[in-house]
């Protein structure tokens, strides 16, 4: 990218987001959380319960907690809720907070289908009309959630660069958020040429390793209490390895020696996480990690100090965090609205927010 765009994106991104009661300024960007069922799976798609799913005193706590943004996932067949997300957008902005809304699209097949694409393209249509009235510096959207082509990092290279071009034709202030394939994960990242576009920024999700942070969640049938025995950091295998003689399911005992001997810790962490960061500083862009999280299963131990660690590593990377998620259990598992609680402070600490 030519530094002129570097520089205009960082002057874009550098805006300071002035909160309630004296908070200090802050970067829109820099500590967020996903309310995942909002707009995503709700438990009610009626107009009114998609108005008043957050009430103002959460959105009030997240604020003063310390966080400068909420990432609002959308399903598309959720924008026939009318004006709905608009004046969900709208009530996150009067409370200080910046929104980042990313289109999520379960079961399409982007890969093979045009028929997907084009509805890609018409969801973004109605988004961007419904967006547009927003303030670009504090309204953010993300092209589409962790899309997939694997082994093909150029096919989802020009569908995305299609799309960009089709919202920034609606959205031509706003900062547009893009990812790579491989599940938006450090590996599609690292295998994305950047755009040539001055106000966009990169997305990476990081749930690594999985055995730990979900349990093990892609192999069905494991011994879910033994597996959340894992300890993090693993600063001694043989420690480690003595954990999988507490179950007598083999595959499970077996997963568990593999996560041992990756022996993930601190380091091996931010090292994952530096790969990220140095393809933003090569390339002299900005990158965002959209998701992170840890199931609540695990133990909270192991559990916090990789929330901390994955944290550390991001903000020493210069890289803004969005928890997943506020109502979901890799993050604070609340159920909104009837279940509204102060967020858990020892997450918070985790977080390096406000306890």
């Amino acid at each position: 990218m030519p530094r002129i765009g570097y520089l205009r994106l960082a002057v874009c991104l550098g805006l300071m987001l002035v909160g309630a009661a004296g908070d200090p300024p802050s970067d829109p960007l820099g500590r967020g959380v996903n309310i995942t069922h909002w707009f995503r799976y709700p438990p009610s798609r009626d107009p009114t319960a998609l108005r008043s799913y957050m009430s103002d005193p959460e959105l009030d706590a997240l604020r003063r907690a310390g966080f400068t943004f909420v990432r609002l996932p959308v399903q598309p067949d959720l924008l026939d809720a009318p004006d709905a997300l608009a004046h969900a957008v709208a009530r996150v902005q009067r409370h200080g907070l910046a929104v980042v809304v990313a289109l999520f699209a379960d079961g399409w097949h982007l890969e093979t289908d045009g028929g997907d694409y084009r509805r890609l393209l018409a969801a973004w249509h109605t988004l961007a009309l419904r967006l547009r009235r927003f303030d670009p510096a504090t309204t953010f959207v993300q092209i589409l959630n962790e899309p997939v082509f694997a082994g093909d990092p150029a096919g989802w290279a020009r569908l995305q660069h299609e799309a960009l071009t089709a919202i920034r034709s609606v959205l031509p202030a706003n900062t547009i958020v893009l990812t790579g394939g491989e599940w938006g994960g450090i590996a599609g990242l690292l295998a994305l040429a950047p755009e040539d576009d001055p106000n966009v920024i990169y997305s990476i999700h990081l749930y690594e390793p999985a055995e730990l942070t979900a349990l093990g969640a892609y192999r069905p049938g494991l011994d879910a209490a033994a597996m959340a025995r894992l300890p993090f950091p693993v600063t001694d295998p043989t420690s480690c390895l003595a954990t999988s003689s507490a179950t007598r399911d083999l595959p499970t005992a077996d997963l568990m020696r593999f996560y041992c001997l990756q022996r993930w810790d601190v380091p091996k962490v931010a090292e994952r996480i530096g790969q990220a960061g140095a393809w933003g500083r090569l390339h002299r862009v900005r990158v965002l990690a959209g998701e992170f999280g840890a199931s609540q299963r695990l133990n909270a131990t192991a559990r916090l100090a990789w929330i901390t660690a994955v944290r550390q590593g991001l903000e020493q990377q210069g890289i803004g965090w969005a928890l997943w998620g506020y109502d979901d259990q890799m993050g604070f598992a609340r159920q909104p609205p009837a279940d509204f609680r102060a967020p858990d402070p020892d997450l918070l600490r985790a977080l390096g927010l406000n306890r």
